[in-house]
């Protein structure tokens, strides 16, 4: 595969939002967002809590910033180091300063000469990082982070430390909330229990020590439901913690009220409910603990992918080799590399030689010879000599930074389903306040005595019970993990809407050369004459074609020399144009070539039956060779079918897809590979921009179109598919052009790529029914539509049960992706599948 993809828009900028709980958080922060000046659009994911926006030419960071702020969320920041090379003086460091802080997303930097360092304070995420890195560049300096895992490790310490603070309050929660738990329901459970405890504590002391439980769980672990959601709800923008907070408010300030002016209500509403407030604080943060562990789960194929990176490397430093970091590791760089140790950068092969085990790229388990000229990537495994390389890529730019930042913008894109659930959900908060509100006023106004406490206890559970938390979180964890389970079987999703698209792909054209077929000539059958040896034939033929720059002389000496057989130097060499080639080896005239070039020499064509006739229904033109004046062989080269063609298109019949191959090549041999392939459709000798308009030809009907090529003439079509896929051993114009690369160049990973997009597709349909339906039927039970029918009502503690549980439901059904089984196995491990050798090797 190439080492240049498609690197982040730069007029984008990606940033982490605090304060996100919900979806309708989703639709308020890009609201916001999309307000601030020079912002063109907004978009933002819940499970990741990231807010992406496209830059128009008045943006303003601080604007930005502010809006968020003021509408009640944070935009966090971190801090990275970065080596500065080239500075000399204290206007160095002033112009090294001045061109960091004109980078988008740059809140601060600071310069130190001494330390030739910047300490710089953004937003975003690597594309920023980068962005200012290449400020410095242009600025005349060189530059490189000096951490470049400092923003991951910031992030998972962030996370951890989130877990563990949700884990504090969870037990400090439940510790207060069992007494009084026990309390207020042992009586209901057990009524001996609750005159023993009438006779022991007097009711005013009972209900003030219940006052002081409750009052510990609601200001002390219950604090974060106040502080985000009562601003919120002062703003007019309602969120999840604003239902949590009224709910929970609404319980405990009636049981104040019963508690400390009992006169206000009649003597039939002398009710409390502070247990109620306390055990809905305890179970939402009990949910809230759960959530956290399974989102952090959510992108454990990113941490893979980074634990693939070497942490350090050997480099030859003034004629000596030392250790340094990763980072330090500059282009030009000549590193030394021991059996058994992992390449830290893409390179090339300057001194010795070696097998390197290259399975997270090619998906081919058995290692590649590597000697002088050879590319090495980084992350892949050194097995047995020892060698030295010259590094070529270092940093963002190497093939495996590159497949974890377009793993990374998958995970972060919004698929057109969202927008749907987008534009739901941003009337759902208010929503479920006014149902609330009409069910405290019917409540009171038509409802049994005490009609208050059950109009009360009633808006109360429909607070708790609605769970936005899990329609925001439907489609992003489902896009995470499915995108995250595509990198390790080899399957990039480049652009997100692939993933939903493809799952209704009808038909699925392919190219032949390169994507069929292995994409160069080799020696496919050679048929001697009795009284010839096939070897001797094959070294003959081969020493003449050494001579030869053609394609076809090519295949024939790679051929001998996989054969081990030692050519000879020929002399009198001629090629005839048109026809073939001559010359004399070791004392014997050699004549390769057509038919037509052997009947010109006057010689006949026999003794190979119908040999010669199977091979032109292979589509193979066979070449011929005479040696001292009589036919010896006939020869045939062409370019191979892959191994897997044949089963990959047969498992695409098997998902019901109608199967394609467009290519260039003559009608004779595309009809041939098309028969041995079971193709449905042969389109041959179509130019490049032909096959766009194949492409149009096949999409009649209204049939959604997905094409697989791998070379530059392949792009226009790439581009023109409903969803273009490239194979990842192709070229760098056909990669960029894709919505979706197979990484390890195996045919086999498009039937995957589309098994995972249904998977995908029908994992969040399982999600948003979840969701939608938890809702749909269980707020109006809350309400108690259910009760004049002699049905039940629904405790607010359930409520939050049940609310907790939607969210873990939603997450954990996501997390189901990560089992996810590829029909054709995992094409390349470019995580899971190599972790293991990784990390044993490491």
């Amino acid at each position: 595969m190439p080492s240049q993809t498609v690197q982040p828009a730069p007029n984008s900028l990606t940033l982490t939002v605090e304060g996100m709980s919900c979806a309708s958080c989703v639709k308020r922060v890009e609201t916001i967002a999309g307000r601030a000046p020079g912002v063109a659009a907004s978009s933002v994911n819940l499970a990741n809590e990231t807010l992406t926006v496209e830059m128009a030419k008045d943006f303003s960071l601080e604007a930005l910033i502010e809006a968020i702020r003021k509408g009640g969320y944070g935009a966090a920041t971190r801090r990275t180091e970065i080596a500065i090379d080239g500075m000399s003086c204290a206007s160095c460091v002033k112009r090294v300063e001045n061109a960091i802080h004109k980078v988008p997303g740059v809140v601060g930097a600071t310069v130190n000469l001494a330390t030739e360092r910047a300490s710089v304070e953004l937003l975003g995420d690597n594309a920023q990082l980068g962005e200012v890195l290449k400020a410095i560049t242009a600025a005349g300096y060189a530059a490189q982070s000096a951490e470049d895992d400092q923003a991951l490790e910031s992030r998972q310490e962030s996370k951890t430390a989130e877990v563990q603070k949700l884990r504090r309050d969870v037990m400090v929660a439940a510790l207060l909330t069992l007494p009084l738990f026990v309390l207020e329901m042992g009586g209901h459970l057990y009524p001996p229990f609750q005159g023993w405890l009438r006779f022991a504590i007097s009711t005013p002391s009972l209900h003030l020590l219940y006052f002081a439980l409750a009052s510990a769980v609601m200001f002390g672990p219950g604090r974060r439901f106040l502080v985000k959601g009562v601003p919120a709800l002062l703003r007019g923008a309602p969120d999840m913690n604003s239902l949590v907070a009224l709910g929970t408010s609404a319980a405990y300030g009636y049981s104040v009220l019963v508690t400390f002016a009992p006169q206000l209500l009649p003597a039939a509403a002398h009710n409390i409910y502070y247990e109620a407030a306390a055990v809905i604080v305890t179970l939402i943060l009990v949910g809230r603990l759960l959530e956290a562990r399974a989102k952090g789960r959510t992108s454990q194929a990113i941490k893979r992918l980074v634990g693939l990176q070497a942490k350090s490397a050997r480099v030859v430093k003034d004629g000596a080799v030392v250790e340094v970091p990763l980072a330090a590791v500059a282009a030009g760089d000549i590193v030394v590399i021991r059996p058994g140790e992992k390449i830290p950068v893409d390179g090339e092969v300057i001194e010795g030689s070696s097998y390197i085990d290259e399975s997270m790229i090619s998906g081919e388990p058995l290692p590649v010879a590597k000697s002088e000229a050879d590319t090495v990537i980084g992350g892949t495994i050194n097995k047995t000599g020892s060698f030295r390389f010259r590094a070529t890529k270092v940093g963002a730019d190497t093939m495996l930074a590159q497949i974890i930042r377009m793993v990374e913008e998958a995970q972060g894109s919004k698929l057109p389903i969202q927008l749907l659930v987008d534009q739901v959900t941003a009337l759902f908060v208010p929503a479920v306040m006014a149902i609330a509100a009409v069910t405290f006023l019917a409540w009171a106004l038509v409802g049994p005595e005490p009609a208050y406490t059950y109009a009360m206890i009633n808006a109360v559970a429909v607070l708790i019970i609605a769970c936005p938390c899990a329609m925001g979180l439907a489609t992003p964890t489902s896009i995470m993990v499915g995108t995250g389970r595509g990198a390790e079987t080899g399957v990039l999703f480049r652009k997100g809407d692939a993933l939903q698209q493809l799952r209704s792909a009808a038909v699925v054209a392919l190219d032949k050369t390169g994507t069929l077929t292995k994409g160069r000539p080799e020696l496919t059958d050679l048929l001697t004459m009795p009284e010839h040896d096939e070897s001797e034939i094959l070294a003959l033929v081969a020493a003449v074609e050494a001579q030869s720059e053609h394609p076809i002389g090519e295949a024939i000496v790679s051929a001998a020399a996989q054969r081990g057989l030692t050519l000879a130097n020929p002399s009198a060499f001629e090629a005839v144009p048109g026809y073939g080639v001559t010359a004399v080896v070791d004392g014997r005239r050699v004549e390769i070539g057509a038919d037509r070039f052997m009947t010109k020499l006057g010689y006949r064509l026999r003794g190979f039956g119908g040999e010669i006739e199977r091979l032109s229904d292979e589509g193979k033109s066979p070449l011929f060779a005479a040696v001292d004046g009589k036919i010896a062989a006939a020869i045939a080269v062409a370019d191979p079918v892959k191994p897997t063609s044949r089963q990959a298109v047969e498992q695409l019949h098997a998902l019901g897809l109608q199967v394609a191959m467009i290519t260039g090549d003559n009608r004779r041999t595309a009809k041939a590979i098309g028969r041995e392939l079971g193709i449905d459709q042969v389109i041959a000798e179509v130019l490049p921009e032909g096959k766009v308009a194949a492409l149009h030809d096949l999409r009649e009907g209204g049939n959604l179109l997905a094409f697989v090529g791998d070379g530059i003439n392949d792009a226009p079509a790439l581009a023109e598919a409903d969803i273009g896929i490239a194979i990842g051993t192709g070229t760098d114009v056909a990669i960029e052009s894709a919505d979706v690369v197979l990484v390890g160049g195996d045919l086999l990973g498009a039937v995957n790529a589309i098994a995972l997009s249904r998977a995908t597709m029908r994992n969040i349909k399982q999600n948003l029914f979840w969701a939608f339906g938890y809702n749909v039927l269980l707020i109006p039970v809350a309400a108690g539509v259910l009760y004049p029918a002699a049905g039940p009502l629904l405790s607010p503690m359930l409520g939050a049960a049940a609310m907790a549980l939607s969210s873990i439901f939603v997450l954990t059904n996501a997390l189901r992706l990560r089992r996810f089984v590829p029909p054709q196995g995992e094409t390349a491990g470019t995580a899971a599948s190599v972790a293991a050798t990784a990390t044993a090797a490491a």
